[in-house]
């Protein structure tokens, strides 16, 4: 039973979790972190900003899912119809997921188009995930890639402008602060 005081589902966070933690099992991030780490940040960005805006426990569930399992099929072999989730959230993962069919230079632009298309506590995941991502960048990235994933930052910035305020500002400061890494 939902207590009328949370602003989601913990019980739900912990099934989603666990089942993110499978899927990614002993995968590592870029700073050979466990991936669990990547993972948790992008879910806590969305539950940090739930505070911002009308967003309902349930569609905030949906959010912290979507954030949980974003890169379970781009990343992994893990099949998630093998789980009983909310067809939105099975909805949101896929749009959250680049189509390797498509050129690389055609894959973002192509997920963020099928993001706008579903309600915004969904495209919110979106924002976390490149908000988490725009930290310290691999020390193997030239100039150029960092310059490339900056200016993908202000494209997905711009084009999910305003489905959460807090996302976007933090988002927009991230950005500004990037080229730190470069200069």
């Amino acid at each position: 039973m939902q207590n009328k005081y949370e602003l989601f589902s913990v019980e739900l966070f912990k099934k989603h979790l666990a089942i993110a933690l499978r899927a990614h099992g002993e995968q590592k991030t870029p700073h050979g972190l466990p991936y669990s780490f990547h993972i948790v940040s992008v879910a806590t960005e969305v539950i940090n900003a739930l505070a911002d805006g009308e967003i309902s426990v349930d569609e905030a569930d949906i959010a912290i899912a979507c954030a949980l399992l974003h890169d379970v099929i781009e990343d992994t072999n893990y099949d998630l119809l093998n789980e009983n989730l909310d067809p939105m959230i099975l909805a949101g993962v896929k749009a959250l997921t680049k189509d390797s069919m498509l050129l690389k230079e055609e894959q973002m632009s192509d997920s963020i188009k099928r993001l706008q298309k579903l309600p915004i506590y969904v495209q919110m995941v979106k924002l976390a995930d490149r908000i988490t991502n725009l930290g310290i960048p691999p020390s193997h990235w030239s100039k150029e890639k960092m310059q490339k994933y900056e200016a993908e930052a202000r494209f997905i910035c711009n084009e999910l402008k305003s489905p959460n305020l807090t996302l976007n500002k933090k988002l927009e400061k991230m950005i500004n602060d990037y080229k730190k890494y470069y200069i």
